[in-house]
């Protein structure tokens, strides 16, 4: 903005993605590119108000971040909730690789009853392997770099409009919206 001669406080910014971060990323989800059907999913931590949150992450065999969302409990209300929004974006896998987190393997198993209830024959496969699940791993170090310097949020409506801009950025910087075109432009398609 100041190579283009307008001065910005940064209270604005930070007034700007409370307000926009959120359709932009919804946006993102819709635009994504087509995924593996091998599905990684973890949870990382982060500060809100002084209380730890958890922010649910999926990704495919190759890294392409599938969804996320930010929850205030780690239970499995909070685990099927992500699951079904991340079936309603990306479709069916064939199998979610996880930890061993107890709330996780409750949500998976809430909605394979829901899909068999629908009448799909076929049930998500479970995988819980320690070493499997590296690649969502890693692509968390990227939100902890982000975060880590702003020493937690206040508020938990913009420390989920914040995280939605970050991923989003990362997810146009892993090309996974419109590939060949520079990241600029990409934004800019998003919230057009």
């Amino acid at each position: 903005m100041g190579e283009r001669g307008v001065s910005v406080d940064h209270t604005t910014l930070n007034r700007w993605v409370k307000r926009y971060s959120s359709a932009i990323a919804d946006a993102a989800r819709r635009r994504k590119r087509s995924f593996d059907r091998s599905w990684r999913m973890d949870e990382t931590y982060i500060k809100v108000k002084g209380v730890w949150v958890y922010l649910y992450r999926a990704d495919d065999k190759h890294g392409k971040t599938l969804n996320f969302m930010l929850s205030e409990r780690r239970n499995k209300p909070a685990a099927t909730k992500f699951f079904a929004r991340t079936l309603e974006v990306n479709g069916l896998p064939r199998k979610i690789v996880i930890d061993k987190s107890g709330a996780n393997t409750a949500g998976i198993n809430a909605i394979n009853k829901m899909l068999k209830g629908f009448g799909c024959p076929v049930p998500i496969e479970m995988v819980r392997r320690k070493y499997l699940n590296n690649i969502v791993e890693q692509d968390q170090r990227f939100i902890k770099r982000r975060t880590r310097p702003m020493l937690g949020f206040k508020v938990f409506a913009s420390a989920a409009a914040t995280l939605d801009g970050i991923e989003v950025a990362h997810m146009i910087r892993k090309g996974q919206i419109t590939p060949g075109l520079c990241p600029f432009r990409q934004f800019a398609e998003l919230a057009s």
